[in-house]
């Protein structure tokens, strides 16, 4: 089973995207289904495509739960496959 991670919106781009990030790992995202989407905000993204906004408090927590490290680690690899 995945685990979600939250990414945070770093920068919005034109065409509705975005770069997020999640540790240190970047990527561009795809924000269409996204109402409102503003620089802070955290996603939850299936492939490149943000499919959730979610409350910056639970973002914080699953990544504490996961431990940043491992979450870059993990989206990494399958980034990858």
């Amino acid at each position: 089973m995945c685990q979600p991670l939250p990414f945070q919106i770093v920068e919005l781009l034109p065409d509705e995207k975005a770069l997020v990030k999640v540790g240190d790992y970047t990527e561009e995202a795809i924000l269409d289904v996204i109402d409102d989407p503003q620089v802070g905000d955290f996603l939850i993204l299936h492939g490149r495509i943000a499919v959730a906004k979610i409350d910056p408090q639970e973002a914080l927590e699953m990544l504490a739960g996961l431990g940043v490290e491992a979450a870059v680690a993990v989206r990494t690899q399958a980034s990858a496959a």
